[in-house]
C-alpha cells in the first residue's frame, strides 16, 4: 500500500458535501483524517490516503481537486502544529 498526508482545504460551499466519502466510494482508498479544523466559512483537514498504487492516488488526489478542493502535501507531522 502507499500512504501520502495531504492537507485539504475547503471553499465554503462544499463544507457541508460528503466529498471524502464520494473518493472513498469512488475508488480504492483507505483514509484517515489525522487534522481537522472545520468553520463556516473554510474547511481544513489533514488526510492520510493509502492505495494500492500510485496511479490509483494519483486519481483520488484528481477526484478532490476536480471537486474544488485545494490539495497540498503534508511536509510536516499533523500533530506538531
Amino acid at each position: 500500500m502507499l500512504t501520502k498526508q495531504v492537507e485539504l482545504i475547503y471553499p465554503d460551499r462544499l463544507i457541508k458535501e460528503p466529498v471524502i466519502y464520494q473518493m472513498a466510494k469512488t475508488m480504492d482508498v483507505v483514509f484517515n483524517i489525522r487534522r481537522a479544523k472545520v468553520t463556516a466559512k473554510t474547511g481544513e483537514i489533514v488526510l492520510e490516503l493509502q492505495t494500492p498504487d500510485e496511479a490509483t492516488m494519483t486519481k483520488a488526489i484528481k477526484f478532490l481537486t476536480d471537486k474544488g478542493i485545494s490539495v497540498e502535501p503534508v511536509t510536516h507531522s499533523p500533530l506538531e502544529s
